[in-house]
């Protein structure tokens, strides 16, 4: 069974360890990628990512895209929402159903 992770930077990401998710606070762009690295290639099937750290790892967030596991979602930090998840979760959407979903032809 897959595991679910936290990545993010310490104050966004603790409160996600009372949910019983295992959390991986980072701190420096070198440290996150090896992190992130470690985990996609592990027992994690879906690896939460604060919006501010996936703009920063973009490129190695790219190589996971065309894999089924793991599913790599950006959620907000502390900092606020930025809409960058849930540009990535309605692309993903307008991929597995073939049209966008939030579209109206009235």
């Amino acid at each position: 069974m897959y595991k679910i992770a936290v990545l993010g930077d310490y104050d966004s990401i603790y409160g996600f360890a009372t949910l019983g998710l295992d959390t991986f606070p980072v701190s420096t762009h070198e440290e996150a990628a090896e992190k992130l690295a470690r985990l996609a290639s592990g027992e994690y099937g879906i690896i939460y990512i604060t919006e501010a750290l996936a703009a920063e790892l973009k490129h190695e967030i790219s190589r996971y895209q065309e894999q089924i596991t793991p599913a790599i979602i950006q959620i907000p930090g502390i900092a606020g929402n930025t809409g960058a998840g849930i540009a990535g979760v309605k692309k993903s959407v307008e991929v597995a159903v073939g049209s966008d979903i939030l579209f109206s032809q009235e």
